[in-house]
């Protein structure tokens, strides 16, 4: 059995983690956070995740862009290398990110050749080194900053849960003390990162068996989760739960749960997006064009009539030049338009 003392590192605001957005490539960019942010309230939002070696040597005015409306906001870095993972860390910490988490889940070809992501299951020393690494990298900051793991259940063939558990107890002796578990394997060889998401099956039980057996541990589970009636099942077993595509394709659900866990009434929908303008005319106003923001407005209306009329003008408007504000109030009476004729 682990150590009964608690995780040396420090751990989120419990009430944050009880409703997440997970981290995903090219879609949780900081204007996507903005919107999900108005959406969800007490959400707790991940950026894309980004490679240590770019946060250090790369652009961070574009890697790590984040407005202040974004908090509580978590950096996701990928990377294995202990000393190049402590100082991206740190970088991000030092950029006002809330969270340090480290991906132990893609299953990407580009992440196994760089020897990080899913593969790293496999490696639970050098994730234990990493993420003590980051620890102490952030430990002297003048506020705490958690340092996370998001993993898979295993890789390939693994189905016995002890090596799963052997996984989480050297990460947690590490000092982590919260892991967000997406609740199936990744197929390393056959399966797409698309196919990885859907394929392998979700076992769901064996993070319930995680928090159960290891009450210590932050669990936030991940994966399939897409009502709020899922999101309810979860949080009677676990931490939390964490939203992946279903808060990008059918964003109302995302605001469905949050309501809910506040208990407060629904907004409509028009009342959500206009509140997203001051935001949108400022990033307009400095010269970000209208697609970067509407691309991540697109499924509002999923699901709603007049919805495929609203996608339709913001899709063929929003790429051409001077597209402003204007479309997405032209997207909006579109939608009524549509759903009064229907």
């Amino acid at each position: 059995m682990p150590s009964a003392v608690p995780p040396a590192g420090a751990l989120p605001d419990p009430a944050s983690i009880r409703l997440s957005v997970a981290p995903m490539m090219d879609w949780t960019d900081s204007h996507c956070r903005v919107f999900h942010r108005l959406l969800a309230p007490s959400a707790r939002l991940y950026s894309e995740m980004v490679h240590a070696n770019a946060v250090i040597h790369g652009d961070r005015t574009k890697l790590l862009a984040m407005d202040p409306v974004e908090h509580p906001v978590a950096l996701q870095l990928g990377g294995s290398e202990p000393a190049q993972l402590a100082q991206a860390a740190r970088i991000g910490a030092e950029r006002g990110f809330d969270e340090i988490n480290l991906n132990c889940g893609c299953p990407s070809d580009r992440v196994q050749a760089g020897r990080f992501g899913a593969c790293l299951m496999r490696e639970p020393t050098l994730v234990a080194d990493g993420v003590a690494a980051m620890i102490a990298a952030v430990a002297t900051l003048d506020r705490p900053v958690p340092v996370t793991v998001k993993c898979r259940l295993g890789v390939d063939d693994d189905h016995e849960y002890e090596r799963f558990l052997a996984f989480i107890d050297a990460v947690a002796d590490a000092g982590c003390g919260t892991f967000v578990v997406h609740a199936r394997n990744a197929w390393l060889k056959g399966l797409s990162p698309k196919e990885n998401r859907e394929v392998p099956p979700l076992r769901y039980d064996w993070a319930w068996r995680l928090k159960r057996e290891r009450p210590g541990l932050q669990v936030v589970v991940n994966g399939g989760i897409a009502t709020l009636d899922d999101a309810l099942s979860h949080l009677a077993h676990a931490d939390g739960a964490m939203l992946g595509r279903a808060a990008y394709h059918d964003p109302y659900t995302l605001h469905r749960i949050d309501a809910a866990l506040r208990g407060v009434p629904l907004q409509p929908r028009d009342q959500l997006l206009g509140s997203l303008r001051p935001y949108a005319e400022s990033q307009l106003a400095q010269g970000v064009p209208l697609r970067h923001i509407s691309r991540h407005i697109l499924g509002l209306y999923h699901g709603q009539p007049g919805g495929r009329a609203y996608r339709q003008v913001l899709s063929e408007g929003a790429h051409l030049p001077g597209a402003g504000w204007a479309l997405v109030e032209q997207a909006m009476a579109a939608t009524v338009r549509a759903a009064a004729a229907a």
